[in-house]
């Protein structure tokens, strides 16, 4: 059973930084995607960042170039988001999520099976 369990969230003043990471466990393809959600009070689920695990490649929110960066760790079957210079329109839950067997990875929330279950980050003026 495929379980994304997400930790590193908090409360921190806009310029800040903070990592995420979401834990993997209970799958066995070596093609496919990862990637970050958030959903703030009142607003949609928007796509953060995406990363094609075969290819390592990357996908951004226009909002977030420059600011943040996915990655992950093979080894330990951890996903990352290290967001710098936070601003307070950062805030909101944010989700890690996971498609196996892709072939490709997108940054559409509708592409991914798997969720977890959310961390929240706050981002103080």
């Amino acid at each position: 059973q495929v379980q994304l369990v997400e930790s590193g969230g908090g409360s921190v003043q806009a310029g800040g930084s903070l990592r995420l990471s979401c834990a993997a466990s209970g799958y066995t393809s070596s093609r496919y995607c990862m990637g970050w959600f958030r959903q703030a009070p009142g607003k949609e689920r928007e796509g953060v960042a995406t990363i094609y695990i075969s290819g390592r490649s990357t996908i951004y929110a226009d909002s977030v170039k420059g600011r943040f960066t996915i990655s992950q760790d093979n080894a330990k079957n951890t996903l990352y988001l290290q967001m710098n210079s936070l601003k307070p329109e950062d805030t909101a839950m944010y989700y890690c999520a996971a498609r196996f067997f892709s072939g490709y990875c997108t940054i559409d929330a509708s592409f991914f099976s798997y969720w977890g279950q959310g961390t929240q980050v706050t981002v103080s003026s």
